[in-house]
C-alpha cells in the first residue's frame, strides 16, 4: 500500500529506522538524549553509518538544548542550511537562524583579508554578543576557524555542530572541534552537509516543540 500522508510516512519511516537500530545495536543502549539527534540524522540521508559517525562530547545534547530553551540563535554556513532549519520552533523559543555568505560584507571582508567567505563570516560573528549554536555543514574553513576563536578566547558558542563533507580539510576540521572543551556534536570522516547540519538542529528543536 502506498503511503500519501506526510505525517504517517514519518511515522513509518521511523518505526522502520528504530527497527533497524534494534538490529545494528543488539541491545547496546543509546542515550535518550541523543537518540532523537542519531534518528533524524538518518531520517535526513538513509544512512546508517552516522549511528556510528556521529559523535557527542559528554552533555552536548543538554548544552544545545538549553541554549535553544533560552533563546540562542543558530549560525549556519549554508543558505541550504538555513532553510532547513525550523524556523517557526525557533523563533517561538526567541531563536533566529543566521547565514551570513551571501552578505555584501562579507564578500568585502575576504577579498580584503585574502580569505574564504567562509571564514570571514565566523569571524564576523566573533563580534556578536548573542548566545550561539553554530552548526557547520559544508565548509571546513569555518569550522578550523572557529576553532582557533574559540581556543583564542574569542568565540565561546554554546554548542557546535561540526558536519562539514568533503576531502579536504574536513578531517582536520572535525579533530579541532573534538579536541576543546567545548560541547559539539560532530559527524567524524568525510560524510556530512547541509542537510546533516539542519537535520540535528531540528532534531534539538523538536525536542523543544512548543
Amino acid at each position: 500500500m502506498v503511503i500519501h500522508n506526510p505525517q504517517e510516512i514519518e511515522r513509518r519511516s521511523m518505526e522502520i529506522i528504530g527497527e533497524e537500530l534494534a538490529r545494528r545495536l543488539g541491545g547496546r543502549p543509546l542515550d535518550p538524549l541523543e537518540r532523537p539527534v542519531i534518528q533524524r540524522v538518518i531520517h535526513t540521508t538513509a544512512d546508517f553509518d552516522y549511528l556510528e559517525n556521529l559523535v557527542f562530547s559528554e552533555g552536548a545534547v543538554e548544552a544545545g538544548l538549553a541554549a535553544l530553551q533560552e533563546g540562542a540563535s543558530i549560525l549556519t554556513d549554508t543558505e541550504m542550511a538555513k532553510a532547513g532549519i525550523n524556523k517557526s520552533v525557533l523563533a517561538s523559543l526567541g531563536g533566529q537562524v543566521h547565514c551570513l555568505m551571501g552578505e555584501e560584507e562579507t564578500r568585502r571582508r575576504a577579498e580584503a583579508e585574502g580569505t574564504t567567505r567562509a571564514v570571514a563570516s565566523i569571524e564576523r560573528a566573533a563580534d556578536w554578543q548573542l548566545p550561539l549554536v553554530v552548526a557547520i555543514g559544508n565548509a571546513p574553513t569555518a569550522l578550523l576557524r572557529l576553532a582557533e576563536l574559540i581556543e583564542a578566547g574569542r568565540m565561546r558558542p554554546r554548542l557546535v555542530i561540526g558536519v562539514p563533507v568533503g576531502f579536504v580539510n574536513v578531517l582536520e576540521s572535525k579533530e579541532a572541534i573534538l579536541r576543546l572543551p567545548v560541547p559539539s556534536i560532530v559527524a567524524r570522516g568525510r560524510k556530512g552537509g547541509s542537510t546533516v547540519a539542519a537535520a540535528i538542529c531540528n532534531a534539538l528543536l523538536y525536542q523543544l516543540r512548543r
